[in-house]
């Protein structure tokens, strides 16, 4: 492991560099839009633009890009989105300041009847508030930049997205309207709390946090207690943009933790599950790990050393209750970089010069592969042939806060943010 240490800095970069790659190239230039996945014809999905608009300022900081690129590439996005279509047409772009999850990326408009995503909003709007506070110089370009990105958070009308008492909806069609499904419980949608809370327009009842957390599930698993949350990312995601060091709602001072330790804690917890391996995977080890949602190689049944294997393809796949086919995805280990890196740098070196798991990708690490699944690729077994947006922004995002804190003290800067901690009851 010496070369590691010495390596550390030039990996990193590169690790990032690559990752960037992605929404260097995979962009309509005259709309901002981010393709959702390398797959052909592919519409662009909104969260992979609020991580594009995040990993701009880090470009500029790392070099990938120049600022004036930067500038022109944000601006862009965030002229869409303000000048595109809002109502409750179904061909439009958005409704209340939300947007549909999918979009055409020749177009903007909606595509394959997708809903109004109050998740995915909220990292493309978090994209846009990091854009803000990133771009401060006083010139007309990244002025402009801080006036639409304002104007588009406070736009969105998160009161509206409370369409039962004091929970959240999860998302709204124009053909049903409100899903059925509500955020219940700990999960990705922290993040969509704290700006909802913290809107100066439309805000959510203080309330709603409560109702949320009531939902929680503290377990304790391989001696490790913690707040559950299944899939890796869940963990991460609103983590990109607070930094929850210290900083404690009721539920964590109860609990004498944070959020932070909370992930780490996770962490360590799919540390030991690879370690235990109880389905007994092929390649699962301390260095190898980290389940997530994400992309497969089924559906499928195979039989594999006499053991009969259910393998599925999308799906969110969690430890340690499952479901867990064999697939470990990348980026969601190097997305827990900042919470526990001294058993996540070993893995970034396995993966990267043992595993070989790039595969000279211009784009880096493959999104997900499986070494029970034995195939004829180059390496011997699945490796997904897409790379995705929404993988990609979290290994640069959190390998900068990792590294410098970036992205955290852009977003300290956040009033809207602070505004909404405070009503969430963090202190």
């Amino acid at each position: 492991m010496s070369h590691q240490k010495f390596n550390e800095d030039a990996e990193l970069t590169q690790i990032q560099k690559e990752a960037f790659n992605y929404f260097a190239n995979e962009i309509n230039l005259s709309n901002g839009l981010i393709k959702d996945k390398t797959a052909e014809n592919w519409p662009a999905s909104i969260a992979a633009v609020g991580f594009a608009l995040a990993s701009y300022p880090v470009a500029v900081e790392r070099g990938f890009i120049s600022r004036a690129k930067a500038v022109e590439r944000t601006l862009t996005t965030l002229r869409f989105f303000w000048n595109s279509k809002q109502g409750p047409e179904p061909d439009a772009t958005g409704y209340n300041g939300f947007y549909y999850h999918f979009l055409d990326i020749q177009s903007g408009k909606r595509i394959w009847n997708c809903e109004i995503s109050t998740i995915d909003t909220t990292f493309l709007i978090a994209g846009m508030l990091t854009a803000a506070h990133f771009f401060d110089h006083k010139n007309p370009e990244e002025e402009e930049i801080r006036h639409l990105a304002e104007s588009l958070y406070q736009r969105v009308n998160w009161s509206w997205a409370q369409n039962s008492e004091y929970q959240i909806t999860m998302g709204w069609k124009p053909e049903e309207g409100f899903l059925k499904y509500n955020w219940e419980g700990y999960d990705e949608a922290l993040l969509l709390f704290i700006l909802g809370l913290g809107s100066p327009t439309h805000p959510l009842d203080a309330r709603s946090y409560d109702v949320w957390t009531n939902k929680y599930s503290w377990k304790k698993i391989f001696d490790i207690e913690y707040l559950y949350g299944g899939s890796l990312f869940i963990h991460q995601f609103s983590h990109i943009w607070i930094d929850f060091r210290n900083i404690k709602d009721k539920y964590m001072r109860d609990k004498n933790s944070d959020y932070f330790e909370n992930s780490k804690r996770a962490t360590y917890v799919q540390h030991q599950y690879a370690i235990s391996n109880p389905l007994r995977y092929i390649g699962y080890n301390e260095k190898c790990w980290g389940i997530s949602a994400s992309d497969g190689p089924g559906p499928i049944h195979k039989k594999i050393e006499g053991i009969q294997r259910c393998f599925y393809d999308y799906i969110a796949r969690s430890a340690p209750f499952g479901p867990d086919d064999g697939t470990l995805a990348p980026w969601a280990a190097i997305a827990s970089l900042p919470f526990a890196p001294e058993i996540i740098l070993p893995l970034i070196d396995h993966y990267t010069h043992h595993l070989q798991l790039k595969c000279k990708h211009l784009y880096g690490f493959s999104a997900t592969f499986n070494q029970t699944f034995k195939n004829d690729s180059q390496l011997g077994f699945w490796i997904s042939p897409w790379h995705f947006g929404i993988n990609q922004g979290p290994i640069i995002l959190m390998t900068e806060n990792y590294r410098t804190g970036l992205i955290w003290q852009l977003m300290r800067n956040c009033s809207y943010i602070k505004k909404g901690l405070k009503l969430a009851g963090f202190v």
